[in-house]
This record gives C-alpha cells, structure tokens and sequence, in this order.
C-alpha cells in the first residue's frame, strides 16, 4: 500500500470512528430519556394535583401509592391554589407537549405535566419527613434571574457571595425578609426546569398558603396539616413524582402516562 493510500485509509477509519462515537454518543443520550422514564414508571408514589382548566387558580391535590400493582388513593382530596394565571406546559421528566400555554419565567403559571419531587425546606432545623432536609437561613435565595449561572438553584450567599444573588426575588426566609411571612415556614422543591433553561421558569415550589384566596407566582400551595401530611408520607426511596395538569389533559394523557383514574370528589 503506498504512502497516499496508507493516509487516506486511516483518515476514513478515523472518520468511521468519529461516527460511531456520534453514534454513540447519541444512544447514551436516548438511553438518559429511558432512564428518566424509567424512573417515573418505578415511582412507587404520586402527588397529583388537577384544575378545571389552563387558567383556572383552584385546584384539587390527591395522594396515590402502589406496590406493583395499580395506584390506590391514600386519605382524602384536599384543595390547593396554583400560579395567579393557571398553569402552562413545563418542563420535568414527560414529553415535550403542545396544544396548551408554555411555562415562561415570571408568567404566573404553575408547571404542568410530571415532576421529580427534590428536597423538603422550611424555617426549622428539621422536619418530619423521609426527604432530605434543607434548613433555611436569611442567606438563602432561589435565583429566578434568568442570565444568573445560578438560575433555578438555590443558594446561599455565604458560599457564593452577595454579588451573585443580586437581583433574586426569591429570599427562602420569607419571614424575615418580608415581615414575618410564613409560606416558607414548610415546603418542598418541585423539580421544574432541571437543566435551568434560560427564561423556562425556576423555583417551583410546594408551599403554604396565606389563604385559600390567595394565588402564587407559580408554586402550589396548601394549608399547614396538609402539607404535614404529605411531608411525613413522601420516601426518597418511593421515587415519588408531582404531576399537576388540567382535567381535560389529564384525560388525555392518564392511560399513556399510566396515571390512576379520578375518583369523584
């Protein structure tokens, strides 16, 4: 084989090799979507949450747990509120969806469609609860700044300076940042936004409410007992997901997505 024929045979095994790589590559991350599925079908718990429609603020959270078998409600439906506008498609462990509002930062929209549930917070050292616990201090923040590189974190300015949480609107001590507000009191994070695609919405939240009038920017809130109880029932281990969508979407996508039939209220 001459000199010419020698190079142009490892240049095309080298671009073969590139290929394959891609290849590769491009499986591992199909096989990453897999996985995350694969997690939402092992939760073995499920906080649902449903509303009359897009722009509807009052909702119903329900509790569902299986075993290997089909989902079976645990106690009683309680009502929550959600963002000021409705809800609108997030982004979490479901398919990209159309056919209904897309969540943006700062639009009042609650996230809808299926969530890995994150950690448990609040005002106390400790909580009663099976999820990982983050006490909260006046330095924390979430930062809802879009072109943060600490975007849909939460963080405190201890460790990243007070610089870096300039313009967040998100302090997790609410009451000592805003006179003696007790929504962040308990809570836990909703895995909305993940990967912290800039402006998709960040610091998705459950917590308390005021009232049961009173809307959020985007979170779902409820009253104290009933954020007790789900506290003290959630498990890391169950793998639990939060789902929230219209009725009508629900409908639609509950055999696909393998989610429990409504019972009536």
């Amino acid at each position: 084989m001459s000199q010419t024929s020698t190079r142009l045979f490892y240049r095309r095994l080298a671009g073969g090799l590139a290929m394959v790589l891609a290849l590769l590559a491009s499986a591992c991350s199909r096989h990453t979507i897999r996985n995350d599925v694969a997690t939402w079908s092992d939760a073995r718990q499920l906080v649902l949450v449903t509303t009359t429609g897009w722009d509807s603020t009052d909702a119903t959270l329900r509790r569902y747990a299986r075993d290997g078998g089909d989902w079976k409600q645990i106690g009683m439906p309680v009502p929550v509120v959600i963002g000021r506008t409705g809800s609108a498609w997030g982004i979490g462990l479901h398919p990209a969806q159309t056919g209904g509002p897309i969540k943006r930062e700062g639009d009042g929209r609650a996230p809808a469609g299926v969530f890995s549930i994150g950690e448990a917070f609040g005002y106390a050292d400790s909580a009663s609860t099976a999820l990982p616990y983050l006490p909260m201090q006046a330095t924390h923040y979430c930062m809802d700044v879009p072109a943060s590189p600490l975007y849909n974190k939460i963080i405190d300015a201890r460790d990243v300076g007070e610089a870096a949480v300039q313009g967040s609107t998100e302090p997790m001590r609410l009451d000592i940042h805003n006179k003696g507000d007790q929504r962040y009191k308990i809570g836990f994070v909703i895995e909305h936004n993940p990967q912290a695609v800039q402006g998709a919405g960040s610091c998705i939240f459950a917590h308390l409410w005021k009232n049961p009038a009173q809307t959020t920017a985007g979170c779902t809130a409820m009253d104290e007992p009933a954020m007790r109880v789900l506290l003290a029932w959630l498990r890391r281990d169950a793998e639990p997901v939060f789902v929230l969508l219209p009725e009508q979407e629900y409908q639609r996508l509950r055999q696909p997505w393998n989610l429990p039939a409504l019972a009536p209220l």
